[in-house]
């Protein structure tokens, strides 16, 4: 039986398009919310592979989703690189901020695998428990944006600091993204032996890069990646994701070996169906905020979603992640919609 993900992700138009969604494993199920009390700590539940896969799985078994991705977090790559990382209640994730070239001397010149193990028998444990429909997809976030929480030690609006790091001296922030590269690589490789059909890289703050800055700290790190993912594992089939690109997003596809591009809500969809799904397939892109309205509003923009992109390989998903107040019944009405139910 084939996954209709793979099927798009290998250049095939679906109708309906398969669907799941950024962060659908997660606190707006009541499901999550008890084995996340139950775990104690989100970096335990994420090292945890029996609580791990269980949550993976959860929107799967709601929703019937053409996906399930990975439960786990863009940060632990900084934690395997021996960087102090927390995730308190409400906070978000905090980190020991990374000020200046003699940070780096906290840093391990190489992941620890060790450390990331549990990750990988998490992908092993779900693999076993999903029909053969349902693609598995494992990611990681990309160099600029990991690097960007490393620096500051949280999230920032504009990730002013490593905007700042990466002017001031941009030899060392390289250094950085050197290593972050190679990391990134042999956790997506790693993953993908594991069972993992498929990856996605997250490039959460390209938005903030001016043109050039988004070639040099977001287009080059990632066109390594892929390349040194697929010198390892030569059909690796990847998603790349770089939010708030925007008239940039050609260029990153052209230069970087992606399979598809997300494409988040701000994008021009007739922009993207003539300069990016003429080339790749594309995923996305509704509002994660009309996913909460729900209503007509909802009905509204899914089918205008559908309708823009059609015409080519498609794969149904939000424009970022689902937002924690989101109904359960908006979801319901949102999958109905685009299954034609």
């Amino acid at each position: 039986m084939s996954k209709p993900l793979l099927d798009v992700l290998n250049g095939i138009t679906r109708n309906p398009p398969p669907v799941w969604l950024m962060r659908q494993a997660g606190r707006y199920l009541p499901e999550y919310r008890a084995v996340r009390e139950k775990a104690g700590s989100f970096l335990n539940l994420v090292l945890t592979p029996e609580l791990a896969a269980e949550v993976t799985l959860q929107p799967v078994r709601r929703f019937g989703f053409d996906a399930a991705i990975l439960f786990s977090d863009i940060l632990v790559i900084p934690h395997a690189l021996g960087q102090h990382v927390t995730f308190a209640v409400g906070e978000g994730p905090q980190l020991d901020p990374i000020a200046d070239r003699r940070g780096f001397e906290r840093l391990a010149s190489e992941v620890d695998h060790g450390m990331l193990a549990p990750i990988y028998e998490t992908i092993r444990v779900v693999k076993r428990e999903l029909g053969p429909e349902v693609a598995l997809l494992g990611f990681c976030g990309a160099p600029w944006t990991v690097a960007s929480y490393m620096i500051a030690g949280c999230g920032t609006p504009d990730q002013a600091p490593a905007r700042l790091f990466a002017y001031g001296d941009a030899a060392a922030f390289a250094v950085l993204l050197d290593v972050l590269v190679d990391a990134s690589a042999g956790y997506l490789v790693r993953q993908l032996q594991a069972g993992a059909d498929a990856v996605q890289i997250f490039d959460t703050w390209a938005g903030v890069l001016s043109p050039p800055e988004f070639v040099r700290w977001c287009i080059e790190p990632t066109r390594q990646i892929v390349a040194k993912v697929r010198a390892a594992v030569p059909e690796a089939k990847i998603i790349g994701f770089p939010r708030g690109a925007g008239t940039m997003l050609p260029r990153y596809v052209q230069e970087v070996a992606i399979d598809a591009a997300g494409l988040d809500w701000t994008i021009d969809r007739a922009f993207a169906r003539e300069r990016i799904q003429s080339r790749v397939p594309v995923q996305g892109n509704l509002d994660p905020l009309v996913l909460v309205a729900g209503g007509s509003a909802l009905d509204r923009a899914v089918d205008s979603v559908l309708e823009d992109f059609a015409g080519g390989p498609f794969i149904f998903n939000l424009g970022h992640g689902i937002l924690p107040d989101t109904p359960i019944a908006h979801v319901e009405q949102m999958l109905a919609r685009v299954r034609k139910r």
